[in-house]
């Protein structure tokens, strides 16, 4: 295993810390929806924005990755 799939392994963390992150984001959003449904439409978008932010972080890593193991 030479340095460079080390290194693209690396990059793909925030990938993974992403998934957990939007996970517990949408977690947090269905139980305040529940206690506040009339806040249905100001969670919603809070929570899209967050979530469009997150991805494109795990996107960067992602990319990162690609560039990593082929460009040599």
């Amino acid at each position: 295993m030479d340095m460079s799939t080390i290194g693209a392994a690396l990059a793909l963390l925030p990938a993974v810390a992403a998934g957990l992150s939007m996970g517990i984001a949408t977690g947090k959003a269905v139980e305040a929806t529940a206690r506040q449904p009339e806040a249905n439409g100001k969670i919603n978008a809070i929570m899209l924005l967050g979530m469009a932010l997150t991805e494109s972080c795990a996107i960067y890593g992602f990319v990162t990755a690609l560039i990593i193991l082929f460009v040599k």
